[in-house]
């Protein structure tokens, strides 16, 4: 089988997990290669390489051979300075790394995703109005380069309030009735210029509702561990 050099390429990390006595098995996003499996050798050792730059949220450069599914890492050096997610952020954070292990198939490049990721981290680093439309609007990216956007247009009524139907787009449909949106809010996320409480509020409920058939809620384990910390916090 042969083997294929990567140099200095872009990426982050997405997740880390022990393989063998020293090692770890590493996914990682890059623009070039999409999401890629890898393994990084002597990370766990007396004196592990590269510990502290394969972090989360970090923009790297790695270095890896590739061969088959999985390839090894041979370098790995920070691109530049992470940004720093406290408290909720970072499972805001995690959530958006799972997406994209949930939603990427490997090997597949998406380099404009790969840009909306690195400036949604940027994002969730802000106030929390701005961390909460950053995660609406990636999710809302994520849909489009994924084939599955949303049919979004500048044409909406600000009056009128509407229902998704995946058939059939958006329906006009009676305010009050469970499941509506309203058109400013519409026309909010057609223009990733989410401001207020409800327009924030009918995205989220919205891109959940085009998220579902893609990957179940119930099958996503960030928002699980941040809803079990909140009930830890009140109790």
């Amino acid at each position: 089988m042969s083997r294929a050099r990567v140099e200095l390429e872009p990426a982050y990390l997405l997740s880390q997990r022990p393989y063998r006595e020293t090692s770890q098995l590493i996914e990682v996003f890059s623009p070039n290669y999409g999401r890629v499996g890898l393994i990084a050798r002597g990370m766990r050792g007396v004196k592990p390489r590269q510990r502290g730059t394969l972090a989360l949220f970090q923009p790297l450069l790695l270095s890896w051979l590739e061969r088959g599914d999985l390839g090894t890492v041979t370098a790995a050096e920070a691109a530049g300075n992470g940004v720093v997610l406290l408290g909720e952020r970072v499972f805001h954070g995690w959530y958006l790394n799972e997406l994209l292990l949930k939603l990427l198939q490997r090997h597949d490049p998406h380099p404009e995703l790969y840009a909306d990721y690195a400036q949604a981290l940027v994002g969730l680093a802000g106030t929390a109005e701005a961390a909460e439309a950053a995660l609406r609007i990636f999710e809302k990216r994520l849909l489009h380069q994924l084939g599955y956007g949303l049919p979004l247009a500048d044409e909406f009524d600000l009056q009128q309030t509407y229902r998704y139907w995946p058939d059939l787009g958006f329906v006009p449909a009676q305010a009050g009735t469970p499941g509506t949106v309203s058109g400013a809010s519409l026309l909010a996320l057609h223009s990733e210029q989410l401001q207020c409480r409800a327009e924030l509020d009918d995205a989220r409920r919205l891109l959940r509702q085009a998220l579902e058939p893609h990957v179940p809620r119930a099958e996503l384990r960030t928002p699980q561990l941040l809803k079990q910390m909140r009930s830890w916090r009140k109790a």
